[in-house]
């Protein structure tokens, strides 16, 4: 009986990463991209000098950061954590299963990745891995997710931490286009083994949440690090600066090279080559940094989600993966139906179909702390049941959902809290 892609990945067993391999991928890819990317490195300790096994920490930035995790531990070789969507991705998966890359369900209980984890830890390898579960989405860190601290804990071994600066400009998750400028990494040690022994679970996870803390955009209003670009700067910023800030309407953005004008008012900014923007024409206004933006998003979304009475629907299509063939690198699953997606105080609701037949689903708000974004702004994603569902709304305000649902769940109670810090030096 021929056997389905996810079948094939839960029989899959993990192992260390093969030193000739993995040496040529550092040798060839790393350092291109190292140069490429302008990196510069700051160790405050040498997490390669260890002896035994440890444990890699970073804030995630974006999709490439890995060329900014390996060089910050070599010649240790590290078993990346990854989503388990990208291995139903072509090529990327044959580089995941080449690397002995283990996947991870987003933001759901996963047992089978804790069982490899632990496995390779007492093989004598090294774990690396992103606390926040997902790549930067505003080019501010998220929290970390709860459980972290409890898993490092309990593997008891070093471990290291990169803070990545300016990693999310180069790659920015509103325009998937790569645009070199200057990406700083600073290296340094987060816990010996005694200190995750004497510290509760609480004060480790603050603890990463604080040392981890990242805002891109602030960063970069003190650095003034300019970025290369083609001169469309705005392209997809209104999946990310949805709200217009002058007059308040939602989606109903338009773009233009490095420009961004509201139809509704005419509110028109500008961003240029160090990210900063600024307002164009007469009464024309916007937030000091793109940052001070998105806060301003989020706090509506808090304000919101405070009426007893709320509901939030729209149209989606939905996307899944395929059972027995891989999804092309340009996308993270393929439309198989549609529906309305709904989130009311008491969780997430979905009616609709899912290939040509009824389909539904709902997901108590204490399941559900927020939604993923595999690659730009445009879709959602979430787990029901183990099985990975995107969505596609109508409107280009998926940002929406994701703040509308965090702030949801910790309103009514929810263990994912904020993070407290925004921006540490």
């Amino acid at each position: 009986m021929r056997l389905t892609l996810a079948e094939r990945l839960k029989r899959r067993m993990v192992h260390k990463p093969n030193i000739v391999l993995y040496s040529l991928l550092y040798g060839t890819l790393i350092n291109i991209f190292r140069i490429k990317l302008h990196t510069h490195f700051t160790f405050k300790a040498r997490p390669g000098k260890e002896k035994g096994p440890i444990v890699l920490v970073s804030n995630h930035a974006a999709r490439m950061d890995y060329v900014f995790c390996s060089p910050a531990v070599w010649p240790k070789r590290l078993n990346y954590v990854v989503g388990y969507n990208e291995f139903f991705v072509t090529p990327t998966t044959i580089l995941l299963h080449w690397l002995q890359v283990i996947p991870k369900r987003n933001f759901v209980p996963d047992p089978s990745t804790i069982i490899s984890v632990k496995r390779i830890i007492k093989k004598g390898g090294n774990i690396c891995f992103m606390p926040s579960g997902m790549s930067s989405i505003t080019g501010m860190q998220q929290p970390v997710m709860p459980g972290t601290g409890k898993l490092v804990k309990h593997l008891g071994v070093p471990v290291y931490y990169t803070k990545i600066k300016g990693g999310y400009l180069f790659n920015p998750k509103h325009c998937l286009d790569q645009r070199p400028g200057r990406v700083d990494i600073v290296v340094d040690r987060m816990f010996t083994p005694e200190q995750l022994a004497a510290m509760s679970v609480e004060e480790i996870e603050d603890t990463m949440n604080r040392l981890l803390a990242q805002d891109d955009y602030l960063w970069n209003s003190e650095e003034h690090v300019k970025f290369k670009n083609k001169g469309n700067l705005a392209e997809g910023l209104d999946t990310l600066l949805y709200m217009c800030p002058k007059c308040g309407k939602i989606a109903d953005m338009s773009t233009h090279g490095n420009t961004m004008t509201c139809n509704a008012c005419g509110n028109t900014i500008e961003m240029d080559d160090e990210y900063a923007i600024h307002p164009v024409g007469e009464g024309s206004v916007c937030p000091p940094i793109v940052s001070d933006w998105v806060i301003m998003e989020r706090e509506k979304a808090k304000e919101d989600v405070k009426d007893s009475d709320f509901c939030f629907s729209e149209h989606c299509k939905l996307g899944t993966l395929p059972d027995y063939k891989y999804v092309p690198v340009s996308r993270s699953s393929e439309i198989t139906g549609d529906g309305i997606l709904c989130l009311k105080p008491d969780g997430v609701h979905f009616d609709g179909t899912n290939n040509g037949k009824p389909f539904n689903f709902f997901i108590p708000l204490e399941k559900i702390p927020t939604f993923g974004m595999v690659t730009d702004i445009t879709h959602i994603a979430t787990y029901v049941d183990n099985v990975f569902y995107e969505f596609y709304p109508d409107s280009r305000d998926a940002l929406r959902w994701d703040f509308l649902l965090e702030e949801m769940h910790r309103f009514r109670g929810g263990e994912w809290k904020e993070n407290p810090y925004r921006h540490t030096k």
